[in-house]
């Protein structure tokens, strides 16, 4: 049976620690869309909560896929692991001409929507993926700091971050051993021998802080052009092991309590360094609301075809547009 009338917007792991969030600031912010995922007692139970459509469906039939996205103009992928549901729903949004969003931190994830670029833009679609914090704030203080600078050749990203990790972020951060080492050097990704900390000031003092291969590698080469790009993370607290017995996500008030930051050090030519960080609430915080937000600028005709960074697409105020975010130069 074909699935009935979609509203424009249809959340995709709306039952999700993340996805509740998306979706019940999609409800605050008054947005016209349909709930959706794997499990039908989870998607009835939230679609009611919030008086909005559900929809159950699975990713492993490219036909059930394309029919639930048909009609839909965009498409917010919130199910993680990303390594599982990013490639279907990017090629049924192809297929159907759905903008594409999601809220990855996986690498592979803004890979591929590189790699199916030309499709995409041939078709009129947009895919965007990380319009969460994951990669708004870094990428739009790698596009401020390099705008300080006349001819930036290089970037170092370093994340902080404070709150506690949903089960979903631990899950999805699982497959990143594989990638560790990993740098944009001479506009190529390329593995380093060793795994060398390094130390940044984002303003309270000097900080250690530990190589990751995170989608800046891309999103910054997207946004930028620079061929030489790190990046570092440093989280207060331990991030907990795969499989490891831990609460759903942080409390609302571990939420509220908590700040990141984005810090960029972008080198010139010259070999001068300009260096600025962007301080925002905490990563499920501000991704409930910049997500949202992405979701609503598309659907009010800010979408242009092919990959996009969240700088690109929606400019390089998009960041400090999320309430309580501020960039400030060092």
């Amino acid at each position: 049976m074909a699935p009935t009338p979609a509203p424009p917007l249809l959340v995709y792991g709306a039952t999700g620690y993340t996805g509740r969030l998306i979706a019940e600031e999609a409800t605050r912010t008054g947005l016209d869309f349909a709930v959706a995922g794997r499990d039908p007692a989870k998607v009835d139970a939230l679609a009611a909560r919030l008086g909005v459509p559900g929809r159950t469906f699975g990713l492993d039939d490219s036909a059930v896929v394309r029919a639930h996205l048909r009609g839909v103009q965009v498409v917010l992928n919130v199910a993680g692991p990303f390594s599982h549901t990013a490639a279907p729903l990017i090629d049924a949004s192809i297929a159907e001409g759905v903008h594409y969003l999601d809220t990855t931190a996986e690498l592979a994830t803004y890979q591929l929507a590189e790699e199916r670029s030309p499709v995409a833009a041939a078709a009129g679609v947009m895919l965007a993926p990380g319009v969460g914090w994951d990669v708004v704030p870094s990428d739009a203080v790698a596009v401020h700091t390099a705008a300080r600078t006349p001819h930036p050749i290089g970037v170092r990203v370093a994340l902080k971050v404070t709150g506690g990790f949903s089960r979903g972020s631990v899950s999805s951060a699982a497959g990143i051993t594989d990638l560790l080492g990993l740098v944009r050097t001479d506009g190529e990704l390329v593995r380093t021998a060793e795994l060398v900390p390094a130390e940044f000031d984002l303003g309270a003092g000097p900080e250690e802080f530990d190589p990751v291969p995170m989608g800046d590698l891309v999103t910054a080469w997207r946004s930028l052009g620079l061929e030489d790009i790190a990046v570092f993370m440093r989280a207060e607290g331990a991030i907990p092991e795969p499989g490891e017995e831990l609460a759903e996500g942080p409390t609302e008030s571990e939420r509220l309590a908590g700040r990141y930051w984005a810090f960029a050090e972008v080198t010139d030519e010259s070999g001068s360094v300009v260096r600025s960080v962007i301080e925002t609430p905490t990563g499920y915080t501000y991704t409930a609301l910049s997500a949202v937000e992405a979701a609503r600028r598309v659907l009010g005709g800010e979408h242009p075809a092919g990959f996009q960074t969240p700088s690109s697409a929606f400019g390089p105020d998009f960041a400090t547009s999320i309430a309580d975010s501020r960039i400030t130069d060092l």
